[in-house]
């Protein structure tokens, strides 16, 4: 400039960049953006390069970098692709937060939560992955100290932990608050511990003989699975014909009458071999790990006993 003044003053930067002349003078103040020189008068002026560092500063300020990390990009400690790469990681922990507050708000809207359940609901969301695999490693310990059908069960979740994603989808979320509320409860640890897994085939037909379960728990759970396959509601009319074959096959193994009897006695027996909440624990953890749900690896009993009680003593395609 050959000794001239610098050609910009405070208020010509403000009106170049948009910064206001307030925060302009913040940051020539704090050393960011010193004066190129001051007028006989006192007042500062500034540069060409002033105006571009400015332009750099509110840039990084609006992506939200720190005065401290300005300061070091500007003498040189730092490149702006590292504060960059930093910012970026650091934008993506808030985008997940944010995706997870979403979240939340919307299921607690969806369920209508009180305070209590709200507080609640946002501390189990709120968990680390460490946090949750280790509320899970805990209540599966818990059963492994516990009877041998207790450890068979701690066995069996081994093989297939809940894993929450970072950014889970709102029935992840959903599903993982109602798994971790499930876990804590000692009524259901209690049922778990004797009914974790699906019970074996006397156990559905207790009294029965032996050949009979062998024969007829095995054509049950087939004929179940592919009904749920279809699409088959089990109260509808479609479930009709499925509940009578197999109540004639249950009436010809074990010698009896296909009749109202027969049908109240088999709903009972399926009822007492399965646990609705067992089978709610693992369908939570299918969903937190967004697996597919296959209808044959699903209790054949709720089907079957709501197909049952429905259905009636003697279809009309029967008589």
């Amino acid at each position: 400039m050959n000794g001239a003044t610098p050609p910009h003053s405070i208020g010509e930067l403000s009106a170049r960049t948009g910064v206001p002349v307030r925060t302009i003078r913040f940051y020539s103040d704090t050393g960011l953006l010193p004066p190129t020189d001051r007028t006989p008068a006192g007042y500062r002026r500034y540069g060409e390069a002033a105006l571009g560092r400015l332009h750099l500063i509110s840039v990084l300020r609006e992506l939200d970098v720190g005065l401290a990390t300005i300061r070091r990009v500007l003498d040189g400690d730092l490149s702006v692709a590292e504060v960059a790469a930093a910012h970026a990681e650091a934008t993506a922990l808030q985008i997940r937060a944010l995706r997870l507050r979403h979240s939340l708000l919307r299921l607690v809207a969806r369920r209508g939560s009180g305070p209590e359940e709200t507080v609640l609901m946002h501390r189990i969301a709120r968990l680390t992955s460490d946090e949750r695999r280790r509320l899970i490693a805990d209540f599966v310990a818990a059963l492994d100290a516990g009877t041998p059908q207790a450890r068979t069960t701690a066995a069996a979740l081994r093989t297939a932990l809940p894993e929450l994603p970072d950014e889970p989808s709102d029935a992840r979320l959903a599903a993982w608050v109602e798994l971790a509320e499930l876990v804590a409860d000692d009524d259901f640890r209690t049922r778990m511990a004797h009914a974790g897994l699906p019970p074996a085939d006397e156990d559905v037909l207790p009294g029965a003989a032996p050949e009979a379960v062998a024969e007829l728990v095995p054509y049950v759970r087939q004929a179940v699975a592919e009904a749920r396959a279809a699409g088959i509601d089990p109260e509808g009319d479609e479930a009709v014909p499925v509940v009578d074959a197999v109540v004639a096959r249950f009436a010809a193994v074990l010698g009896r009458p296909d009749d109202a009897g027969l049908r109240e006695w088999m709903a009972r027996r399926f009822e007492a071999g399965h646990d609705p909440l067992v089978e709610r624990y693992w369908r939570l953890v299918w969903t937190v790990n967004d697996w597919q749900v296959i209808p044959g690896h699903l209790p054949f009993q709720p089907w079957m006993v709501r197909a049952l009680r429905r259905s009636g003593p003697v279809s009309s395609s029967r008589r």
